[in-house]
């Protein structure tokens, strides 16, 4: 089996209130684009609950606690200008983690173990960037990526993870986590100046193991592919990760209201290739992808729809 999707509906039962751009009809756009008959024979899993001992791998145990404690009982909370929670937020975000968990454990298995598979996409929300090690902050409460780079390296016995976010805002939660780890690669083109402000290229780590490219507002199809191909790719191919994963945001994409980029579907499906191929040579194919942003349904779906694709052919 080459690709593995994972998601669950509890997922689905994290509402924001009404108008908010990160919403529920964001994953049923997906699940209505994977139902094409190209995607008949997608392996689909129901994710898992992350335990609180997996999420404290990243983020400290009454961070995680405290999370949970205020998930309200009814009605609307909101942490932040930006993130708002509900009553089935909880379990949203348990699923969320749980899905990248277990994805982690199914490429480790690998293609030619029942369970495994050579790549994994998880279909999930809420998503987990911007979640820094004590902060939630940016529709996001724990950080998915991390948590599950954190359980590759407890619990398969790896010791190097590279993650690339190719969402157009910067992922300032997995830099915070990643910050002083030298066993731990984070690689971003984002669009600047944008939300949340960080990921200049200065910020480097505390062993030159962080590395930005961010691009102004307008950047199309030359600069994201020339960003790509030029710095990240290399980058990561030095580093020479056991595990490679993506923080996959489709807000780049042209269609998006909450940025500036002008990328379209080809785009992220050349940059998923891209990535494959990195795998393939530098980590046996393990790779494992992770939703976080992508606001225009439409775009989203389309994104996702060629993502998935180049993922099975790989």
């Amino acid at each position: 089996m080459n690709t593995v999707l994972f998601t669950h509906p509890a997922c689905l039962e994290h509402d924001t209130g009404p108008g908010h751009p990160e919403r529920a009809a964001r994953l049923q756009s997906i699940h209505r684009a994977l139902e094409a008959e190209e995607f008949a024979l997608l392996d689909r899993r129901e994710a898992p609950s992350a335990t609180v001992d997996q999420i404290a791998r990243c983020h400290p145990r009454d961070y995680v606690d405290h999370v949970l404690a205020r998930i309200p009982q009814q009605g609307y909370r909101a942490i932040d200008p930006d993130t708002v929670i509900s009553p089935g937020s909880g379990e949203a975000a348990l699923r969320a983690a749980g899905a990248v968990v277990a994805a982690v454990d199914c490429v480790f298995a690998g293609s030619e173990d029942p369970y495994g598979a050579r790549n994994a996409f998880c279909a999930v929300r809420p998503p987990g960037h911007h979640a820094e090690a004590t902060r939630p902050m940016g529709f996001c409460l724990f950080n998915n990526v991390a948590v599950g780079a954190a359980h590759a390296r407890s619990v398969h016995g790896i010791d190097r993870v590279a993650v690339v976010d190719f969402d157009v805002h910067h992922g300032n939660g997995t830099q915070d986590i990643f910050w002083m780890d030298s066993d731990l690669f984070y690689a971003s083109t984002h669009q600047a100046p944008l939300f949340p402000g960080t990921g200049s290229p200065d910020e480097v780590g505390t062993a030159d193991n962080i590395l930005n490219v961010p691009l102004g507002s307008g950047a199309g199809s030359p600069e994201f592919r020339a960003a790509v191909s030029h710095r990240i790719l290399p980058m990561v191919e030095a580093f020479k990760p056991d595990l490679l994963m993506i923080s996959a945001g489709f807000d780049g994409h042209t269609m998006d209201p909450l940025a500036g980029w002008h990328l379209v579907e080809d785009d992220y499906a050349w940059a998923t290739a891209k990535l494959v191929d990195l795998a393939r040579h530098a980590c046996d194919g393990r790779l494992v992808s992770v939703l976080e942003g992508g606001y225009d349904l439409m775009a989203l779906g389309s994104c996702v729809r060629v993502h998935v694709r180049e993922l099975m052919a790989g």
